[in-house]
């Protein structure tokens, strides 16, 4: 078991790029098996999800070959030999490891294929509601059995058979939903529509269409042609805003920071984090420089005193990974900041509502805990403690955050798990605490198999 150990940093002046997008990755891994030809993909994320995702995909067929990879973690760069839709059954059951993404995604790809599947994964995806994607795909004709110790819960023994395309009116906004039913669409007889009751991730339709498949959009539906294959192509992807966003906090609630995230995802629906910085009162630069499907720019952020806000309920959707992170800036900020309709968070890798909560409160901040969220009133010092990530990523990253503004030493402990989404945290996490400021300090070690 590792553990970050954080002091109080002084300043933050620093420019580098996060490694890829943990939810563009998935999804690449996936339509790259299903292409029809040789697909290259560049700045793949190593974490264990997305490779738990790409092994996946080899199990049904699509092997791939490493082209580079980052050292002690895995490949960046890699060829994946499509299959033209054709996948082949798999020998085992698939280990989905902590991955909520990889295992309702692969549910909806195997809801249509002509043989059965298992899915399952760790102690914390195990506990994680799936009835919100076995429901439409039962709908679509596909059988799937939930073998987990609660109810509704993995593992996903899935009987796949011929999909009826529907109509379905999410009763929840969530991009997982909506890219299972559109991938399990692509094998459906007809056109599938899936109606978002709020707007969501579209990386999903941006990726398709990328990948040569057409979706159509009117509104808050998105419908899908069953029978096209993805076009094999060439596909970068963006760095991970979400891994961006605990630096972003850092040198927002710093006063004279200047932090510069170079090549990162900016696309629109990802994007609410720096709304709601920049309400809180932090200096934000933001520059689009390459777009295709995904846009890809730079974010430059320089400090100031932060303010309290309230997160409006609109934005939840696309701010559910952010929260841990932004409630540690809402700690540092001066004023109320008020947290609600995020029941989701009670069902992620761990209850974020309880553990944001428990956590802020053991470091010295004032704190209220709702059944949807929580409101925090700001401006108390922070004081080191020692923080249980509870085996949650983006738990421990937000507190080492919090630790860089705390009076002592915090010690994060269970910290494994940040290689779910952000090999290399720890890295840049050091270089932060060393106050380095030359991009060679963050570069991130890698091996070129080429």
């Amino acid at each position: 078991m590792s553990d970050f150990r954080v002091t109080a940093i002084r300043s933050l002046h620093a420019e580098f790029c996060v490694p890829g997008d943990k939810s563009i990755s998935h999804r690449a891994a996936i339509l790259g098996a299903l292409a029809n030809g040789v697909c290259t993909i560049r700045n793949f994320l190593p974490s264990e999800d997305c490779l738990n995702t790409l092994y996946a995909m080899q199990a049904l067929g699509a092997r791939h070959d490493v082209l580079a990879e980052l050292t002690g973690y895995g490949p960046t760069h890699l060829v994946i030999y499509g299959q033209a839709r054709r996948l082949c059954p798999p020998s085992v059951p698939i280990d989905c490891g902590n991955s909520g993404t990889g295992m309702r995604l692969l549910a909806g790809l195997l809801a249509g294929q002509p043989f059965d599947s298992e899915l399952f994964g760790d102690a914390s995806l195990s506990s994680r509601p799936m009835g919100r994607i076995t429901t439409p795909l039962g709908e679509m004709g596909a059988r799937i059995d939930t073998r987990g110790a609660r109810p509704g819960c993995a593992p996903l023994l899935i009987h796949g058979s011929h999909l009826a395309p529907i109509t379905y009116q999410m009763p929840v906004a969530s991009a997982q939903v909506k890219s299972a039913v559109l991938l399990a669409g692509l094998f459906a007889s007809g056109r599938t529509t899936v109606v978002q009751p709020a707007t969501t991730r579209d990386h999903t339709e941006r990726m398709l269409a990328a990948f040569g498949v057409s979706t159509h959009q009117d509104g808050l539906a998105i419908a899908i042609d069953g029978g096209q294959t993805p076009q094999a192509c060439e596909f970068h992807v963006p760095g991970d805003i979400s891994s961006a966003a605990f630096w972003l906090v850092a040198a927002a609630a710093l006063p004279g920071s200047r932090l510069l995230i170079k090549d990162v995802g900016i696309n629109p629906t990802r994007t609410a984090i720096l709304q709601v910085l920049g309400r809180m009162g932090a200096h934000l630069i933001e520059t689009v420089h390459h777009s295709d499907g995904e846009p890809i720019g730079h974010i430059e952020i320089h400090g100031a005193a932060l303010t309290g806000t309230t997160i409006l309920p609109a934005e939840v959707p696309n701010l559910i990974d952010e929260i841990p992170v932004i409630a540690v800036a809402a700690a540092l900020a001066c004023g109320r900041t008020v947290i609600r309709n995020a029941r989701e968070l009670r069902v992620k890798e761990t209850d974020r509502i309880t553990t944001v909560v428990n956590n802020l409160r053991a470091m010295g901040a004032e704190v209220i805990e709702f059944e949807d969220g929580l409101e925090i009133q700001g401006g108390r010092p922070l004081h080191g403690a020692t923080i249980d990530s509870f085996g949650d990523h983006r738990i421990a990253m937000a507190f080492a955050i919090a630790g860089l503004f705390a009076a002592g030493e915090t010690v994060i402990s269970n910290t494994e798990c940040v290689n779910t989404s952000y090999p290399g945290f720890a890295h840049h996490l050091q270089a932060i605490l060393e106050h380095q400021s030359t991009p060679d300090a963050f570069i991130l070690p890698t091996r070129s198999n080429l």
